[in-house]
């Protein structure tokens, strides 16, 4: 679930990053283009952390993006830097697994 929210976040931080077409999207919707980013952000780190026990490199990036994204130039080369950080972190991480521990399996 984890690696899936990294790839969709990548995308969108990659169509966010498009020079003209992701600027007009983000201050044609009252930068909260930005503030939505930024929500998915914190939520897939929190899971990272709960989930995978390790910090995420990728979330960070991508909290920084929509933090700094209201800057032109700087918030069009952050989005790029996301996209490419969370599938960089996409691809390297593990699937989470699930184990339950049986009565029979403790001895």
């Amino acid at each position: 679930m984890v690696r899936n929210l990294k790839w969709l976040g990548a995308a969108f931080e990659a169509l966010l990053g498009i020079p003209v077409l992701g600027g007009l999207f983000i201050i044609s919707m009252g930068y909260s283009p930005l503030g939505f980013m930024l929500v998915f952000h914190i939520v897939v780190l929190i899971l990272s952390v709960s989930r995978l026990n390790k910090v995420s490199f990728g979330p960070i990036v991508g909290i920084t993006a929509s933090v700094l994204g209201f800057i032109p130039f700087v918030g069009m080369m952050l989005h790029w830097v996301a996209a490419i950080a969370l599938a960089i972190d996409a691809l390297t991480t593990t699937r989470e697994r699930t184990h339950v521990i049986k009565e029979d399996d403790r001895f």
